[in-house]
């Protein structure tokens, strides 16, 4: 798949996805990822087995993230160059999403011409 097409795909993001992207910005096996994201959430989103074993599954299908070592049958993720940048463009965008809300909410509601 082309990084452009590869890109568009993860945009947006899910929840899980950007967290479980976030956790394996440092070489982390799978419980460690599920503990990262409980606690980096403090404790709003819990990953399942099943969900996170999934997610791992496409996102190095995809590039995103690679095994960089396996001992005693635990592999250790790490984001790939690829999933850095999908990482990057998808916090650019929450971050101008959350900048639009607060300006809109800071000023109140627009005047929406008497509607």
């Amino acid at each position: 798949m082309a990084a452009d097409t590869l890109l568009k795909k993860y945009r947006p993001m899910t929840e899980t996805t950007y967290y479980t992207l976030l956790a394996v910005t440092e070489p982390r096996h799978g419980y460690g990822i599920m503990q990262f994201v409980h606690g980096l959430t403090q404790g709003r989103i819990r990953l399942g087995t099943g969900t996170l074993y999934t997610m791992i599954g496409r996102l190095q299908e995809d590039g995103l993230i690679s095994i960089v070592s396996q001992e005693n049958g635990k592999k250790t993720y790490q984001l790939t160059e690829t999933g850095r940048e999908a990482l990057l463009l998808e916090t650019e965008r929450l971050k101008y999403q959350l900048k639009n809300g607060l300006e809109i909410l800071a000023g109140g509601m627009e005047d929406d011409g008497g509607k």
